[in-house]
């Protein structure tokens, strides 16, 4: 490997512990690899899926909590 490569390796590591945190999920065994076909199926990364669903659920739960407030 090229001496560049490795700087560009060290420069983008250092940028994702600057920007982003980092979370653990567990699930049960077999899971995994159900949950990154269905991302696969849909063109999207593990983590681009889970940070979809995730998105998704919580505008979910605004539009409920505003049903719920308005009520």
């Amino acid at each position: 490997m090229s001496p560049s490569s490795e700087a560009k390796k060290k420069a983008d590591a250092k940028y994702v512990l600057k920007a982003y945190d980092r979370l653990e999920i567990k699930v049960k065994k077999g899971r995994k690899a159900e949950l990154m076909a269905h991302a696969a199926e849909r063109g999207e990364s593990l983590n681009g899926f889970v940070n979809r669903a995730i998105a998704e659920t919580e505008e979910r739960d605004k539009q409920a909590k505003k049903q719920t407030s308005s009520t």
